[in-house]
């Protein structure tokens, strides 16, 4: 590849609603473009885009990929990336790579869920976007309905700069409404040939025109009063104002065409290199200059030292790590050390290269602006900067999505822990959205996702690339144990056997605490020396370990209070054992007698969700035992807090996405412990007693 300045470099973002053909569409660019000998597609499994095994037995991405093209001098790095749910992570790890959204929409069904989401996004981090409208050769495809839903969705900016000729199976080609030129595609030599523009067109055509050089002076005063005094604009102009119309996110282009027959292919890499804006025309990234700790925004400019942001790791078996990054000043050569601020560490850059798909094209140099890659690094992780040492800044970090989905991980076969906890740790530098936890109490491993099939992806990528079997399940909930009534018991441990006996004698008090504190609460108020100053932290030992147990189902007691009162020693046989021992006694008796009840953790939950569907989610919350705590607006969305039982929470990321058409999102945190209802104890106990069984 020759070497480009950031004027001649496109980076393009294609993002959308799932299975709207962003893959489809990638594809087709590299066909058009000779950098494939076949088109791939997605039903055989033989794409570029998506390599992975996981990908190609679902048949959707799953991951943020990049490939690039040339044309007229332009490099054109194409980012692609995932349309379902469950992987917004990449997204937001793609879009920080990119200058411009191109958000794809289907013909047939037009602006989905997945197409609000992907322009909330861009609005949100405030990226340019265009539209292409795919599979225009579909029954139902419909260009201007479709066009008329996006500008009623997201505002009067959209303008059509393309406009298809023909309909479903007669769709053949594309005009381009600034030229007035049309093209039509010939599957048989695979070449775009130049028609004229069908009679039923041109008014049509001339009125998409007029669209746009209204759009465009609006963008700029000078070209508002040339607009105004001669009622049009030369094509230079739309062009260069389209650039920055689109750059300031005041204007979204709209292309169209049929990725899978390759028709409009040629249209749209006339208009990325025409119409796009390059690097140059980037929003300056914030970042904190380390020198003295002031916060910067930084230009794309390749005549300032090197810095980088890393906005993708991939973790490969054989390859080892890659870090995927943008430059954003200056270039990178080989053999290069840099500094990784946000840890501290120097790095070694060796074996560059830029990403195709999977593919590694070999550079000996990437330029501000551009995207590439390198590999085995050591320290660095997604959202990390790599800079020159006389250019020390970090970049703002990636704007994740928090994990709300948990499940408990358990290998299938003994022996492969260490496997499984590897690899583990391998994709978590992979996907820094996917968190472990180790849950001590009950002996879990338990993984985070953004849903059911982010989880089930990581248990498949755990085979596929580890080879470790795993089993996913529910994770246990940790209940808590304490009483509501009080006690006053007494605690004997007498023992005789040849030689020095045991004897231990106490007497306890036992009631909740009254601070709303947990941890045992130990009180002394033996007078008279009834128990011996030095068998009393016995005393206190012996019920800190039996608290680990409670009486009703073994689950750790919290905020119980216990005061020693009295008892009774010998001088030769008593000894701290068994004074551990009588308090161990009497604390079985003592909860018993004191009405022991099962605690359960609340979690406080913040819902977001559209006015249209409050009633369905808080008819739900109610059925999960939950309460409404209070609602407020946010934006275009309300937003619901309420507590719900941790019990009742672990399905609710894929409920509320079904629930609400995948517009709504939550985040839970733990609350408190709470009672639980005298309905559900018993079927607590009675799990409790069927997992001991099954031990």
């Amino acid at each position: 590849m020759k070497d480009y300045n950031y004027k001649k470099l496109r980076n393009v973002g294609l993002m959308g609603h799932g299975a709207t053909g962003k893959t489809s569409l990638a594809e087709a660019l590299l066909f058009y473009t000779n950098n494939t000998d076949r088109l791939g597609k997605i039903e055989e499994g033989n794409t570029v885009m998506d390599y992975e095994q996981e990908e190609k037995r679902r048949g959707i991405s799953l991951s943020t990929s990049v490939a690039s093209f040339e044309e007229n001098d332009t490099k054109i790095n194409i980012v692609d990336m995932p349309g379902y749910f469950d992987f917004q992570g990449e997204v937001s790890q793609g879009m920080r790579a990119v200058d411009i959204a191109t958000i794809v929409v289907c013909a047939v069904s037009g602006v989905q869920v997945g197409t609000e989401k992907a322009w909330d996004y861009c609005e949100k981090i405030k990226l340019p976007r265009a539209f292409f409208i795919n599979k225009m050769d579909r029954e139902n495809a419909d260009f201007d309905k479709t066009l008329e839903e996006m500008k009623n969705s997201f505002g009067m900016s959209i303008v059509p700069i393309q406009y298809p000729i023909g309909k479903e199976s007669n769709f053949t080609g594309i005009v381009n409404v600034i030229s007035k030129t049309a093209v039509r595609y010939n599957p048989k030599t695979a070449k775009v040939e130049s028609i004229d523009i069908p009679d039923e067109l041109i008014d049509k055509i001339e009125e998409c025109k007029q669209m746009i050089m209204e759009a465009v002076a609006e963008t700029d005063e000078e070209l508002l009063d040339k607009y105004l005094n001669d009622g049009e604009l030369c094509d230079e102009d739309i062009y260069s104002g389209l650039i920055k119309g689109c750059a300031q996110g005041e204007i979204a282009p709209v292309l169209c065409g049929s990725a899978s027959k390759v028709i409009g292919i040629k249209s749209m890499i006339d208009s990325i290199v025409q119409c796009f804006p390059s690097p140059e025309h980037a929003l300056p990234q914030k970042a904190i200059n380390l020198s003295n700790n002031e916060e910067v925004f930084i230009k794309v400019d390749e005549n300032k030292p090197f810095s980088a942001l890393v906005f993708k790791t991939i973790a490969d078996p054989f390859v080892g790590k890659i870090s995927l990054f943008r430059v954003m000043t200056g270039k990178v050569k080989g053999e290069l050390t840099v500094l990784n601020p946000n840890k501290e560490k120097q790095e070694k850059l060796n074996h560059l290269f830029f990403m195709k798909g999977k593919n590694q094209i070999q550079t000996q140099e990437i330029v501000a602006g551009d995207i590439g890659a390198v590999s085995k690094l050591q320290y660095t992780a997604t959202g990390d900067t790599l800079c020159s040492e006389d250019f020390k800044v970090m970049y703002d970090k990636i704007n994740l999505p928090n994990a709300v989905m948990p499940m408990a991980i358990l290998p299938k076969a003994k022996g492969d822990e260490e496997k499984i906890s590897l690899s583990l740790s391998k994709l978590m530098e992979e996907d820094p959205v996917f968190k472990i936890e180790r849950d001590v109490e009950n002996a879990e491993t338990i993984i985070w996702g953004l849903g059911e099939t982010h989880l089930e992806v990581i248990a498949s990528r755990i085979k596929s690339k580890f080879g470790a079997d795993v089993i996913l399940q529910e994770p246990k909930v940790p209940y808590r144990e304490t009483i509501k009534g009080t006690s006053d018991v007494q605690g004997k441990h007498k023992k005789q056997s040849g030689g020095h006996g045991q004897y231990g004698d106490v007497k306890i008090k036992f009631e909740p605490r009254q601070d709303g504190e947990l941890d045992l609460e130990f009180v002394d108020k033996v007078v008279g020396g009834a128990v011996p100053r030095n068998f009393i932290p016995a005393v206190e030992k012996g019920l800190r370990e039996c608290i680990s147990n409670g009486v009703l189902a073994g689950y750790p007691v919290v905020g119980l209070k216990a005061t020693l009162y009295d008892g009774s020693y010998h001088p030769v046989d008593s000894s701290e054992m068994a004074f551990k021992v009588a308090a161990s006694i009497a604390y079985k008796k003592g909860l018993e007698a004191a009405k022991p009840i099962l605690l359960e953790p609340i979690m406080n939950v913040k819902i977001l969700v559209p006015d249209s569907y409050m009633g369905d989610v808080m008819g739900d919350i109610n059925k999960r035992r939950g309460r409404v705590i209070g609602m407020e607006p946010e934006g275009k969305v309300q937003k619901i807090s309420a507590e719900i039982p941790m019990a009742e929470m672990f399905s609710y990321a894929t409920d509320l996405r079904s629930m609400t058409q995948a517009r709504g999102n939550f985040t839970s945190e733990f609350l408190r412990y709470d009672e639980v209802p005298a309905n559900e104890v018993g079927k607590i106990l009675d799990d409790v007693r069927n997992l001991r069984e099954e031990a």
